[in-house]
């Protein structure tokens, strides 16, 4: 055995301790900013409710926006996991998409983890594309192949998509734009995909079942 290998297991540990006090991290700062918002949260008891030391924080994050955005980053893919339990039932591929789009728009301006991060727009449009492009991505080639949409590159849409949705929900949640624009934005964007105007308010008005709660997952 060669000194390499007797440095494995102690690097291993290290290694599994740090994603342990990340993962509380988020966690801890995922209750607290459902129960208070992102402004009244503090560092300090962010790290109290993880167990950890309170400038153990810092090793991981930055600042406590940067540990919103980990937050966020966390809802959006769990966000895209429960879009993903209800569409499963669907038939249409288009409908799928539509109602992703949807949800995350009406979630991003209802929910005050999303809306008091929108001001960061590049930062969470990018986020957005990373955690919640696996689906999106996916769900625009399957629309595609069954003849519903047109879209030859679904990164790129998917990109633009995002941050068209950050801006819009920033828009609606300082007063720029009535609330009751989110049916036009959503045909706006689904006629990127070209389905044409008419197909994209008829999927826009279909009937949205409600998601599952929240998961810790």
């Amino acid at each position: 055995m060669t000194n390499s290998d007797l440095h494995l297991p102690a690097e291993g540990r290290v290694a599994r301790r740090q994603r342990r006090n990340r993962d509380a991290l988020v966690a801890a700062a995922r209750d607290i900013m459902t129960e208070k918002g992102v402004e009244a949260a503090t560092m300090l008891e962010i790290a109290e409710r993880a167990d950890v030391g309170a400038g153990t924080v810092y090793n991981y994050f930055k600042s406590k926006d940067d540990l919103a955005i980990a937050v966020l980053e966390a809802l959006m893919y769990d966000l895209g996991l429960r879009i993903q339990e209800v569409t499963d039932t669907f038939d249409d591929p288009a409908q799928v998409y539509a109602y992703g789009i949807r949800t995350v728009l009406d979630t991003a301006t209802s929910d005050v983890r999303w809306a008091q991060m929108l001001n960061r727009s590049e930062v969470i449009a990018d986020a957005m594309f990373r955690m919640m492009g696996p689906f999106a991505i996916r769900d625009l080639r399957l629309a595609s192949q069954a003849g519903r949409f047109e879209v030859s590159n679904a990164e790129l849409v998917w990109r633009l998509t995002t941050h068209a949705l950050i801006g819009a929900s920033l828009a609606i949640t300082t007063g720029q734009l009535p609330a009751s624009a989110s049916d036009q934005i959503i045909v706006r964007l689904l006629c990127m995909t070209g389905i044409g105007a008419n197909a994209a308010v008829e999927l826009a008005s279909r009937p949205r079942p409600s998601l599952k709660p929240e998961g810790r997952g």
